[in-house]
């Protein structure tokens, strides 16, 4: 029955488009059309004596059922769109529907994201001269913004300056939305050529194609910048959100003396009290790595709100200033502030970092409590990496099992755990349980299992991780290509490497370093050397990590002008506070044999962090100052500084060339006290020097841990 209804409605709703005779006036409009019930009036009997009528049917509760099911199919069947493929056929008779109803026809296609049909009916109403008014138009254009269909929107673009309306303001910004969302700053632009919005039009349209030039990237800052100076060459009056959209550009791009100029301005112009201003600033002031600036606009405010708290612990964490981020939670906290999700994604990373496991667990339960959050998968997700940060595997697991919905994050989480805390068999079994599930790895997902592979050596497994990045087409992608380089060097397949290398088209700061990091793995030092010089004649200017494996292969090669010249390029940019570059310039006078230049860097060093103080150590070892080295880590050790295991590794390695047993074995058991786990480096030295030093017994004990390792 239902089904005969239906097609009875399907008919009846083709009738009223398709039939040659128009419909009377005073009814034009098709959805307000029914069918007419039969007449009640019998018709006239031939007999003279008429036959009494039929008495009315006695009414039921099934009856009324029926009746209102049936007229309720019959309106909703006449409220449904006609057929996308007799989308405003060319027989339809436009004239017998009023504008608009043909309006709510094309925005409940454009509703259904359906711009085909909508086009199709434009094209009809405009040949034949009915005017279309700005709402419907906004409504395309919102459906272009959703779907991302630039042609589409230009062909409504045109559409718009058919019916007269280009100078309409409302439309003209909703334009510029529309060519900046789909990636055209060019026909956005465009937009301001020769319009009267470039003179005596309000802020509105410029506000959208600053919020567009931002949204496009750090690429376009020269375009903000220029957008800018034209508002304000032509006197366009700025609003709040005019500079709100400035800042944040000026943040992407980390321009900060543009950024602090543009402050000067708003504090004359006495928008500087505004709270989406401030929290704009703040967030500019963080991203270029002011800190002190940032802190000073927000003891500014006196009534702050849980979004600029959050912009201050976000700044914190991006600078990497993780226990400030946990102490101005605790003070949000203390003045009453409600955390909110936001926060929360924030500091659990930090969490992670400082390795807090007990105060990620304080988060975690806090997270329980508010059950909107505990069942958020990007919470979950983030729970999992700041327990697998914290060396916690059992209760990351835990996480990742009661996730109501596990998704591919939650799997890519748990996986680069896995790696992190060593399992590295696991974390590789792990992409086998994902597809089992039947998740398919994504792009992230194939970046986290390619230096797992790497560092197993898996090369099999790797190469099928190739053919699936090739096959989901992944590549070419700069990231993924140099990981994929990186394996195959570790997998001793260099031409791989070379080959990938070669086929990248356009190559940045991390394709060389890792071509360089290639042929450091396998030996081949002179071939890195050529694309180090390869590098500097190219337009690219190294960064902290390419320098610092620059000075590496200096090391190695004991090339001292190369690397004095490297030296004068870390001075020159300002590297002297990056730990990692400052310990490698260290490590190579060390190998010079220069230890006098390598103790003038470490003195120049601001903050020394336990990378450093473990390369002076190692660069006393080159030069067998090994008494000195002793004395450098007890220094160390007395000072509060944090003890990694790398410098307990480089400690036991100069007492093993020395021959300090006594030594070695109070270093090693000075390890727990740092809760440092040994691993088979520490326990491989132990053996050796306990061995050559006749203590078979010790070096029995230190042989079965290391075989239950």
């Amino acid at each position: 029955m239902q089904n005969s209804v239906s097609a009875i409605s399907f008919a009846s709703f083709h009738l009223h488009y398709l039939s040659p005779n128009p419909i009377t006036k005073t009814n034009n409009t098709f959805h307000h059309l029914h069918f007419k019930p039969p007449s009640k009036t019998p018709s006239p009997s031939p007999s003279p004596s008429p036959s009494p009528s039929p008495s009315p049917p006695i009414p039921t509760k099934n009856n009324n059922n029926n009746n209102n099911n049936r007229k309720k199919k019959h309106k909703k069947s006449l409220q449904k769109p006609f057929p996308e493929k007799d989308a405003f056929p060319s027989s339809l008779p436009l004239h017998t529907k009023n504008p608009r109803s043909i309006y709510n026809d094309i925005k409940r296609f454009a509703r259904l994201n359906k711009l085909k049909q909508a086009l199709t009916i434009l094209d009809y109403v405009d040949q034949h001269g009915i005017p279309v008014n700005p709402t419907t138009f906004s409504a395309l254009i919102a459906a272009c913004i959703r779907t991302n269909s630039l042609p589409q929107g230009r062909e409504i673009h045109t559409h718009i300056r058919i019916n007269g309306l280009e100078n309409n303001e409302f439309l003209r910004t909703k334009l510029v939305q529309m060519y900046t969302s789909c990636g055209s700053l060019e026909d956005a632009k465009k937009l301001f050529d020769g319009s009267g919005c470039l003179r005596g039009g309000t802020v509105y349209p410029w506000n959208a194609l600053l919020r567009g030039t931002v949204v496009a990237g750090k690429r376009n800052y020269l375009d903000v910048v220029d957008t800018y100076s034209q508002m304000r060459e032509l006197g366009v009056q700025f609003n709040v959100y005019s500079f709100s959209s400035v800042i944040k550009g000026f943040a992407a791009a980390k321009a900060f003396f543009q950024g602090l100029k543009t402050h000067a301005l708003l504090i004359k112009s006495g928008f500087s009290a505004n709270f989406i201003i401030r929290t704009s600033l703040i967030d500019m002031y963080f991203k270029c790595g002011k800190v002190k600036l940032a802190r000073r606009v927000f003891d500014e405010i006196s009534d702050r709100d849980v979004v600029v708290w959050g912009a201050m612990v976000a700044g914190f964490v991006h600078n990497r200033l993780e226990r400030d981020a946990l102490e101005y939670v605790r003070l949000m906290v203390e003045e009453g502030v409600e955390v909110n999700s936001v926060i929360v994604m924030s500091v659990l990373p930090a969490i992670g970092e400082v390795c807090a496991r007990r105060l990620g667990q304080e988060v975690h339960a806090y997270v329980l409590k508010t059950k909107s959050y505990s069942s958020e998968v990007p919470i979950q997700s983030a729970l999992i990496d700041m327990y697998c940060k914290c060396g916690d595997m059992s209760s990351a697991r835990r996480v990742f099992y009661g996730c109501s919905e596990r998704n591919v994050v939650c799997w890519t989480a748990l996986m680069s755990g896995y790696a992190s805390n060593g399992r590295l068999e696991q974390a590789l079994r792990s992409t086998i349980w994902m597809q089992q599930e039947g998740f398919r790895p994504d792009v992230v997902t194939v970046a986290t299992v390619l230096p797992i592979c790497a560092k197993l050596r898996a090369l099999d497994e790797g190469k099928q991780v190739h053919a699936y990045a090739l096959k989901h087409w992944f590549l070419p992608n700069a990231s993924l290509t140099c990981s994929l380089m990186v394996m195959y060097a570790k997998c001793g397949v260099i031409d791989y490497a070379e080959r990938l290398f070669d086929g990248m088209e356009h190559r940045n700061m991390i394709s060389w370093t890792a071509m360089i990091d290639s042929y450091v793995e396998n030996g081949r030092l002179y071939e890195a050397l050529g694309v180090i010089r390869s590098m500097q004649l190219s337009s690219h200017r190294p960064d902290p990590v390419a320098i610092s494996r620059m000075l590496s292969v200096c090391g190695e090669l004991n090339l001292v002008n190369l690397g004095k010249e490297i030296h004068g390029q870390f001075l020159k940019r300002n590297f002297t506070s990056v730990h990692y570059v400052s310990a490698e310039l260290i490590n190579m006078y060390g190998k010079f044999g220069d230890v006098n230049k390598a103790k003038l860097v470490f003195n120049a060093v601001p903050v020394r962090g336990s990378m450093t103080w473990t390369a002076l150590i190692k660069a006393y070892g080159y030069n067998e100052l090994y008494l000195d080295a002793i004395d450098l880590f007890e220094h160390m050790s007395s000072n509060g500084s944090s003890l990694t295991h790398f410098t307990f590794e480089a400690i036991l390695s100069i007492c093993d060339r020395a021959g300090f047993v006594d030594d070695a074995c109070r270093i090693f058991n000075l390890m727990a006290s740092y809760k440092i786990e040994a691993n088979k480096e520490h326990l491989t030295t132990m053996v050796q020097l306990l061995t050559r030093y006749g203590q078979l017994e010790k070096a029995k004990r230190f042989m079965q841990m290391c075989s239950s390792l």
